[in-house]
């Protein structure tokens, strides 16, 4: 039998309830007109309840408002709010993901120059496996200078560009609102760092404060493109040779959703974006999965050479994330085979990515940042050619024990995107796809973004950046150390069981120079570089 039909099944109860203390207030009012004024507030608000239980049950989008009208309404409520009622009132200070509290609170609190110690003791399971350490020194040095800088262009580079070991990772206009995108780059230029565009092209909000840019190209070649979406290297140089772009950057993939494309439905694309990203109204904005500019390894380094070459010998290379080993060795074969080396690879891992992305891809496709970033370290010396090429490191670092492990490992500079969103303000309530992010930080909702108030921001994001510095100069100091680029696997262990621990050398082996080219023994390099092909990404044999 259809619960419709009983008297006292859930669908009637609150509706009941609602329906007839309404009938009773207006019944009230309408024989007694002194009491109107007093019963008209509480006949408004039931009144209203018994027409919104009324359209409930007789909407056909949300089963739980069928069989629930009103009261369902407090579910939908409660899982609008779950993600910051569980921050505020459920998680201890080392819960919550991909961030813990404790994490945004260290990241708030240097964005707002208040006290970032903590009290007595650490609270993190120091005996559990998988808890990793630093380890100090009985001579500690004095702290360096904060400003640790890195210079980032090979031989074939005419314009090196000297670059902060600490940058903003890319993130669009469009993913980010332009409160945002203009906070961060003015940030980024007071602080003399630099702040990566993202694939969706070089925005009038990235020019207007004057930072520092490196221009990220994907595959979809926004701000220089033709109209079938191919590439236009005119339109590309014209762009590139501002000075204001300091390096050009071509994506392949990122952690959040490795080897997927993307698509802007064509209501979104408004006139704005039409202009910037430079595709037609009316019409679906689309990121392809692959790149249509070159289909092999050596086509690839010819095409980064390219892209150098146009923008008036800015430094140019790519970023990744790490999948099918024997692509990346491919990759290494066809700068050895042709000559042509990139001047930087940033490598992105799978725990990063401020975009949204379907659960599978998110939660387990791509290689995670630190085991990728160390296989291209020892790639890049295995063919001789680490000292000539830049690594940065993205995924998920927001701390300076962050940046100094992920340079232990092979990188030399870092870039944060989620850290930099905690310094705008980010709550991390996980609704930054739905254009509802109560921040402003990703909304395009004008109401919701001008909540972002980019003078105060702007501070922020230099407070962040600045003290997360200072932080690694304490490190380092302690460590007996004066330069990110002291440091060293042994400079780190970690515990693999509660009886075990090894050192970071130990867990991430270094290959000799030139060993891939010599012949390699080593089981994570000999068969993916036996597969490795110059002019193809599929594997030989």
């Amino acid at each position: 039998m259809d619960t419709m039909l009983l008297p006292f099944s859930p669908r009637f109860i609150v509706l009941t309830i609602c329906a007839v203390v309404t009938t009773l207030l207006l019944l009230v009012g309408i024989f007694d007109h002194k009491v109107f004024k007093i019963v008209l507030i509480p006949l408004v608000i039931f009144g209203a309840l018994t027409f919104l239980g009324i359209r409930d049950l007789t909407q056909k989008n949300h089963a739980v408002l069928r069989n629930y009208p009103i009261s369902a309404h407090v579910r939908f409520l409660l899982e609008e709010i779950r993600p910051e009622m569980r921050q505020y009132f459920f998680e201890s200070e080392k819960d919550g993901m991909p961030f813990s509290r404790d994490t945004r609170a260290v990241v708030y609190q240097r964005a707002k120059m208040v006290l970032d110690k903590r009290p007595f003791g650490t609270q993190e399971d120091v005996y559990r496996e998988g808890y990793e350490w630093m380890h100090h020194s009985v001579a500690p040095k004095p702290k360096a200078d904060e400003k640790f800088r890195i210079t980032i262009g090979g031989p074939d580079c005419a314009r090196p560009y000297s670059a902060s070991v600490f940058n903003i990772s890319a993130m669009s206009f469009g993913a980010l609102s332009p409160n945002a995108v203009r906070a961060l780059n003015a940030g980024a230029k007071k602080g003399g760092f630099a702040h990566d565009t993202g694939e969706g092209g070089v925005s009038p909000y990235h020019r207007e404060m004057g930072g520092d840019i490196i221009w990220e190209v994907g595959s979809g070649y926004f701000g220089c493109r033709n109209r079938d979406g191919t590439f236009n290297p005119e339109l590309f140089a014209s762009v590139a040779g501002d000075d204001q772009i300091k390096m050009v950057e071509l994506k392949i993939s990122q952690g959040a959703k490795p080897g997927h494309g993307g698509v802007l439905p064509a209501a979104k694309v408004s006139e704005e974006i039409s202009k910037i990203r430079g595709v037609p109204m009316g019409e679906d904005c689309i990121s392809p999965a692959y790149h249509k500019a070159f289909s092999t390894p050596i086509q690839m380094m010819e095409f980064v050479a390219n892209m150098r070459k146009l923008s008036g010998g800015k430094p140019a290379g790519f970023k990744m994330c790490i999948g099918h080993p024997w692509e990346f060795l491919a990759i290494c074969k066809a700068m050895k085979e042709s000559g042509l080396y990139p001047d930087f690879i940033v490598v992105d891992g799978n725990e990063g990515g401020t975009g949204a992305a379907p659960l599978e891809f998110m939660d387990h496709l791509g290689m995670p940042m630190r085991e990728g970033v160390n296989f291209v370290h020892n790639a890049l010396i295995g063919i001789g050619a680490r000292d000539r090429i830049k690594i940065g490191a993205s995924g998920k670092i927001a701390t300076a024990f962050d940046m100094a492990r992920a340079m232990a490992i092979g990188a030399d500079w870092c870039n944060s995107a989620r850290g930099f969103m905690f310094a705008l303000g980010c709550i991390q309530s996980l609704s930054c796809h739905t254009d509802r992010c109560p921040t402003g930080v990703t909304s395009q909702d004008p109401i919701r973004n001008r909540a972002l108030y980019v003078p105060d921001k702007i501070e922020r994001v230099y407070n962040y950046h600045h003290s997360t510095l200072h932080a690694l100069t304490e490190l380092l100091a302690a460590a007996g150390l004066e330069h990110t680029k002291e440091l060293r696997p042994i400079h780190f262990s970690q515990r693999t069981s509660t009886t075990d621990v090894r050192t970071f050398a130990q867990l991430y082996p270094t290959l000799r120079p030139g060993e891939l080219l010599e012949g390699t023994q080593d089981p994570r390099f000999r068969d993916a570089w036996a597969m490795a092909r110059a002019d193809s990404f599929q594997p030989a044999g």
